[in-house]
Order: C-alpha cells, then sequence, then structure tokens
C-alpha cells in the first residue's frame, strides 16, 4: 500500500496521525483562494515544487498536482509489493481521478482571461485530462502490460480497485496497482461551495447539526495479486478483498436518494460476492462525507442492511477530507491498516445523533480488537454507489 494526504506523506506517517487521532484538515496554505481564511481544507503539507523535490523530478511544468500525489504514493506501493521482482507477471494500472489536470488549466484560462487576443499558454493544457496523470505514473513504475483510468466521481477509487480484481480474476492480469489520486483546486473547492455543501468548521460526520464536507487531497494505491502470483512471490497478503459491488439507484444528479437504495444494493452485492453475512462484519469505514443529505441516506442504509446489528463505524473523513476520487483508497488503506493492527479509528467531531436515526458512530481511539472483516463504503455524484469488504488472510 500507499498513500499521500494531509496525515502524512507515507502509510506509515498516516498511521501514526489516525492513532493519534490527529486530522490534517486546517487553514489553507498552498491553494492560491479567495477562501483562504474562511474554508479549511486537508491539504497534502507540501507546494508543488516540495513534492517534486521530495520525488526528484527537475521539470515539472507537465506534471499536475495529482500526478506528483499519484506517483509518490504509487512508488510506496510499488515498493511495499517489490513489484520490481518476478518482472514476468503481467501487471497493470488502474487509477482513478476526477479533478484530472484542472490545476494547470486554471494557470492556462487565466492568462487567456487576461489576453484574449493572444490566447493562454497551450502547454498548461497539455496534462488536462484525466488519463495524463495514470500515463506518468505507469511512466514512472514501467508498468505496461494494462493502463486504464476511471472517473466516477467520488466512488471513483473503489471502481478502480473493483476493476483490478475484474481483471485478475478473468485471468488477464497477475497483479494489478489500483487506487486514486486527486488535487484541490480552484473549481473544485468553488463548486463545491456554490452547493452550500462545505462547512466553514470541522466537519462532523453523522452529527445532527453536521454542516457539510471539508474538501481534501490525497492519493492512495494498493497492490492487488492473484493467489498464484502470492505464492510464486513467496510474500504474505496483508488482506483479502473478499467482496464488491456496485448500484445506481440514478435518483439525481448529485443527492443521494433518501431511503439510500444504490448504498444499499451495493452493499448487498459485496455481502453476496463475499459469502458473508451481516454478522461477519465487524467495522464499516462509512462515506460519511457530513453533509445533511449523504448522512442521512447512508445512515438509513446501514440501518436498512444491519437491522438490529450495526457494528460499530465512522468517518474517516474527518481526518484526511473528503479526497473525492481518491477517497474510495484512502479509506480501503485505512480498512487494511485497521485490520492489521486491530484498531478502529474513531469519528472526529461527533456531539449528538442524527435525529431520524438515532445510530452514533466510534467515537474513541479502540485497539487490541480481532477484526474479521470490515465494509468500506464508496458513494459518487450521479448515484454510483460502490461497497468493498476487506477480510483479514
Amino acid at each position: 500500500m500507499g498513500m499521500v494526504s494531509a496525515i502524512g506523506f507515507d502509510v506509515p506517517q498516516a498511521l501514526h496521525a489516525l492513532r493519534h487521532c490527529q486530522t490534517g484538515i486546517g487553514p489553507i496554505r498552498f491553494l492560491q483562494t479567495r477562501h483562504r481564511g474562511t474554508l479549511p481544507a486537508a491539504e497534502v503539507k507540501a507546494s508543488d515544487y516540495e513534492l517534486a523535490t521530495l520525488l526528484g523530478l527537475d521539470d515539472i511544468r507537465d506534471y499536475s498536482r495529482t500526478a506528483l500525489l499519484g506517483i509518490m504514493a504509487a512508488r510506496e506501493a510499488a515498493a511495499h509489493a517489490r513489484l520490481h521482482e518476478h518482472p514476468y507477471l503481467r501487471t497493470g494500472i488502474v487509477s482513478a481521478t476526477s479533478v484530472g489536470g484542472i490545476d494547470k488549466s486554471e494557470v492556462f484560462f487565466g492568462e487567456f482571461l487576461k489576453d484574449q487576443a493572444r490566447g493562454g499558454d497551450l502547454h498548461y493544457m497539455v496534462s488536462h485530462d484525466c488519463g495524463d496523470s495514470t500515463e506518468r505514473i505507469a511512466d514512472d513504475l514501467g508498468i505496461k502490460d494494462f493502463v486504464s483510468t476511471i472517473s466516477t466521481a467520488c466512488s471513483s477509487a473503489a471502481n478502480a480497485i473493483m476493476l483490478g480484481a475484474r481483471l485478475i480474476k478473468a485471468g488477464m492480469l497477475d497483479r494489478v496497482l489500483v487506487g486514486g489520486s486527486d488535487a484541490i483546486t480552484r473549481y473544485t473547492l468553488n463548486g463545491f461551495n456554490s452547493l452550500r455543501i462545505v462547512d466553514e468548521n470541522w466537519c462532523r460526520p453523522f452529527d445532527q447539526n453536521r454542516n457539510g464536507l471539508n474538501l481534501g487531497e490525497a492519493a492512495a494505491y494498493l497492490v492487488l495479486e492473484s493467489a498464484r502470483a502470492v505464492e510464486e512471490s513467496r510474500k504474505t497478503p496483508l488482506a483479502e478483498l473478499s467482496g464488491f459491488g456496485n448500484a445506481n439507484d440514478a435518483y439525481h444528479q448529485t443527492a443521494s436518494s433518501p431511503d439510500g437504495a444504490g448504498a444499499l444494493r451495493a452493499m448487498q452485492l459485496a455481502l453476496h460476492q463475499s459469502g458473508l453475512t451481516t454478522s461477519h462484519i465487524d467495522y464499516i469505514n462509512a462515506h460519511g462525507t457530513a453533509t445533511p443529505n449523504n448522512d442521512l441516506s447512508e445512515g438509513q442504509a446501514l440501518k436498512n442492511l444491519f437491522k438490529d446489528y450495526l457494528p460499530r463505524f465512522s468517518s474517516t473523513k474527518s481526518y484526511t477530507g473528503h479526497t473525492l476520487a481518491a477517497a474510495g483508497s484512502v479509506e480501503a488503506v485505512i480498512s487494511v491498516l485497521s485490520l492489521q493492527h486491530g484498531i478502529i479509528i474513531p469519528n472526529l467531531n461527533f456531539k449528538d445523533p442524527i435525529a431520524e436515526l438515532e445510530i452514533a458512530p466510534v467515537v474513541a481511539f479502540e485497539e487490541g480488537i480481532a477484526l474479521r472483516s470490515i465494509l468500506s463504503n464508496s458513494f459518487g455524484f450521479g448515484g454510483n454507489c460502490s461497497a468493498m469488504i476487506f477480510s483479514s488472510c
């Protein structure tokens, strides 16, 4: 696994922050925006230049921030999985993003608006499309057998993980680097703020008085391998992706359905594929964006699925912010860490249960717990709902 986020430049740093309940959300430092000082965000604590220095890259004019974050996290995952070994194994990458190279596009349009006769520097548009960051990660790691990009809003990275698993199951690849990367841009911050779902304070997932999300940026990748690849490389798996499901209730362009129909169906599909029942789920890493609509909808879906037995649950977006397309892989990494170390990360800033639900997330750090399976939810705009189950090996 590999991850760079507001709570650390790698997985060990993230684990330390999670263990000590340290949020990465704070005042905006790096993004050039009029909202500095008013809207908090979960930024990676480095400028583009500092990221490039850490990566040993000299000329980053063509590199979007999304690509820089992606390369950093992907390198960690590749090194952790020793991808350089056994080069004969068919290796692919499925990477997710929704922001793509918009940070560079904003520079172009800024120049264009100042002097339309001259036009902007088209060089900044080279990295605009979503596939650019995937190609740069693949080139950096020398991955050539399969390269693909997924963009399904906030369920993107979860769907990238699911596609990677399907490629292995179909016998097309032996191992796949899966995950996603997204950076904070003015476009995304202004866009979510125009929807009136950005909180001016720290987000409060599943709280009665929640008032919106905090945007975050991150990149996180995991390496999926077939049973044969694991056996031949004599590795010890960190966890098993035992089930997954994707569903869409097509309720609204942005809002989740009030009864959480899509979320419920995705979780049911994940359970069915895994062969597990609700009683086997020991913890739920909820999507939990802290928006009025999502938390009520997801909470209702959880109650409909688990009925009288609702496992411990929490939203780790109170640490990383909502990292958009990267959210599914960020939370997949956190779920695997929970399995490995027997820990449950508490939901920060929670005080009062949602009146319609009367359910409460975990609010205190727990460790020494024998966790068998964890359900991780990722729900996107347009009703694209995904659920994954990670189990101990």
